[in-house]
């Protein structure tokens, strides 16, 4: 059997009635898609996914699944902070030591 370094990540999408929803996936915007599209997570059969707001990346399967049961058992507020946190890394200038 070959021995595969898949990367997975965890993300977060913010629905249309405001909660959100974490999982785990190898393709993040083939996920959000089928999310679209209704298939997959049951979550979807009552409100449609808005848009991607937290993806981490750079985890095998184990340590993805490990992180979006933390990120589930998070209080709203606590989410809200780490997406908060997330987009102000996304934004910061690239550091560069010469």
């Amino acid at each position: 059997m070959a021995i595969t370094n898949v990367t997975w990540s965890v993300y977060i999408i913010s629905c249309s009635d405001g909660s959100f929803y974490t999982g785990i996936t190898t393709n993040v915007s083939r996920r959000f898609q089928q999310h679209r599209q209704g298939q997959g997570a049951k979550y979807f059969r009552s409100r449609q996914p808005s848009e991607i707001v937290f993806i981490e990346s750079g985890h095998c399967r184990s340590s993805a699944t490990q992180r979006e049961i933390t990120i589930k058992k998070m209080k709203r507020s606590d989410k809200l902070r780490l997406i908060a946190a997330h987009k102000i890394q996304d934004a910061a200038p690239a550091k560069f030591d010469f």
